[in-house]
């Protein structure tokens, strides 16, 4: 008999690692990856090409409405296609992301988001990953992870991963990992925390192999106990 296929959970702030396990757990797992990060900076993109107000609720909104955001896992990780044009690269530029931050805000916005999300995953045999995947979109999820690191490390990272241009450094990225931050964990609509029952894994001082040994042993630990 196959084993029943998990819906897994893995939460936590900008920059902890959630994209890069996420993504190597699917593949190991043969399961699909759902970024919603990813949707979320579709959506951002789109607000900035459109020059939609980032404080206006219901342009975003119907912005929403309008578009089609759709996730391909390739052996590299999800392509991201807006519209049917693939904005992969783009929706990881800083300008994109600091957008996402703002368009996440709205109660509305996250509710269009979460109905998607559900209907994505709602079969099991996925890896979903982002902000509020145990609280709000899946809190009845097989395993539930917060992947955390210090601002300092996370910055670090993500300044890294970025294409980054003219006088930037790594302060700054650090700077804007804090706001965002700031932002993610004390907005009144699905607040960043850890969910009920969630494994807690601090990444500091971890490199992306320890993770993975650790989240794997949760994993396997859940599959037995379900068994």
């Amino acid at each position: 008999m196959n084993a029943r296929k998990l819906i897994i959970a893995i939460d936590g702030p900008a920059g902890a690692g959630k994209s890069t396990v996420a993504s190597r757990l699917a593949r190991k797992l043969g399961y699909i990856n759902i970024e919603t990060g990813a949707m979320y900076r579709a959506l951002a993109l789109k607000a900035v090409e459109e020059d939609v107000d980032f404080e206006s609720e219901s342009a975003l909104v119907a912005l929403a409405e309008r578009s089609h955001i759709t996730l391909e896992p390739t052996t590299e990780g999800n392509r991201v296609l807006l519209d049917g044009l693939e904005v992969t690269q783009r929706v990881r530029e800083r300008d994109v992301t600091e957008a996402a931050s703002k368009v996440s805000v709205h109660p509305r916005v996250r509710a269009w988001m979460v109905a998607r999300q559900r209907q994505m995953g709602k079969d099991g045999g996925v890896v979903m990953e982002g902000r509020d995947i145990g609280t709000k979109v899946f809190p009845e999820a097989d395993v539930k992870i917060f992947l955390d690191a210090a601002p300092e490390v996370r910055g670090d990272r993500r300044f890294r991963q970025q294409s980054t241009t003219g006088n930037t450094k790594p302060a700054a990225v650090v700077a804007e990992m804090r706001a965002r931050d700031q932002r993610d964990r004390t907005r009144p609509n699905s607040p960043l925390v850890p969910a009920e029952g969630a494994d807690i894994l601090d990444s500091t001082d971890l490199n992306i192999e320890q993770v993975m040994e650790r989240v794997e042993a949760l994993i396997a630990a859940k599959q037995v106990a379900s068994s």
